[in-house]
Order: C-alpha cells, then structure tokens, then sequence
C-alpha cells in the first residue's frame, strides 16, 4: 500500500507498484472534534442527578480531552490509520493512500457530497474521521469511540456510496493516574483508535455484502 502526504508522492515501494498503477486513490481525513464523558451512579437518578454527575466531572473531562487531542492530534491519526491496510479492510481494489494532516470542517462533512480532495482519478474513495469520543461509565468502564465515515466514488465526482458507523473498544491504561506511565497510556489511545477503524471496516464491508 502506497502513501502519500496531501497529495505528495508515494513512498517508494516497489512491491506495491500494482496498487499504485492502477489509479486508485484513497484521501483520509483526520477528526477536529474530540470529547470526553465520564459519568457516574448519580446519572441514573433522573436529570438533576444527571447535571450534578456531569458538572462533577467537567473539570476531569477537560484534561482528559486536551489529553486524547494530544495522543491523537491530526499526524497522529493519519499515522496510525496509514500503517493499515486500508484496502484489505475496506475490501476495496489497493491503490494509493493519501493521508491529509488537516482536518475537514466538522460542519461540511455531511453537507458536502462532492470529493474532498483535487482528483481526476477514476477509482477514488475517501476515509474520514468524524468524532473521536472518550467516555467512562460506570457500570460498562473505559472505552474510546470512533465515528468514521467511508465514501466510494468509483469514477464519480458526486454522490458516493456512503457508509458511517462507530467503533469502540475498552481502555485499560488511560487516562493515567498520577505517577503511572503517560507515554503507555498514549499508545494504548493509539492502538485502539485502529481497532476502532477495523472494527468500522469489518461493519462497513457486512454492510455492502448484506446489501
């Protein structure tokens, strides 16, 4: 699988040459927005108790969320998503992967149905991240979720197959408490924002069979 940054040239691969011959492009996006929630047993006595558990927590959410940014700013998730094979798991034709390190404006994401990116190829889809969310319960524990958005325009400029879904597995390092390792805790943000993504792909490719 060839990379390329914003539109650059791929990295010499030779063993990937057929993938990047065949005109295939595929343009990823990295998430602006990040959250973080954290909610305890007084959620579960109505709204009152709802706004004194998230009031009580705001202040922790705050850091947690500089902190998720930080793991998982815009290099940081063009770099764990370009070390996937993006095609395999997508089970769309291999071709070259251009990773953009700006972010999409959350707003047009949905709103904008034409490609993303400046390209005549004729077999061209795009991966966005749209949310990245960080919740603790307290019943179900950590978690770090995942909203990706997959568009497959074929030779299309407009109205592609669009498929969007979550992904979200458990956190057992993160966030870290005081005196325990940070750096441990940033690449287990890391390791699991790319399980969120297969878990996405395994749910997008079920998808497209099923339809």
């Amino acid at each position: 699988m060839a990379m390329a940054q914003d539109g650059g040239q791929p990295a010499p691969a030779p063993a990937m040459a057929d993938a990047a011959s065949n005109g295939c492009e595929v343009h990823v996006w990295p998430a602006e927005r990040f959250s973080a929630r954290t909610t305890g047993w007084l959620s579960g006595f109505g709204v009152a108790g709802a706004i004194a558990d998230s009031a009580g927590h705001a202040t922790g959410d705050q850091g947690r969320k500089a902190a998720i940014a930080g793991a998982l700013d815009s290099e940081g998730q063009a770099n764990a998503l370009g070390s996937l094979d993006l095609s395999t798991l997508l089970k769309i034709q291999p071709g070259k992967i251009v990773l953009h390190n700006e972010p999409l404006d959350r707003k047009t994401v949905n709103k904008i149905s034409t490609r993303r990116a400046e390209s005549a190829s004729t077999c061209y889809s795009e991966v966005i991240v749209a949310d990245i969310f960080y919740q603790k319960a307290a019943i179900y524990g950590r978690s770090l979720k995942t909203l990706f958005i997959f568009r497959n325009f074929g030779a299309a400029k407009d109205k592609p197959t669009i498929y969007k879904g979550w992904g979200g597995n458990g956190l057992k390092l993160f966030p870290p408490k005081e005196g325990e390792d940070v750096q441990a805790a940033n690449e287990e943000l890391v390791s699991v924002f790319k399980a969120d993504f297969e878990e996405f792909a395994r749910d997008a490719t079920r998808s497209r069979t099923a339809s």
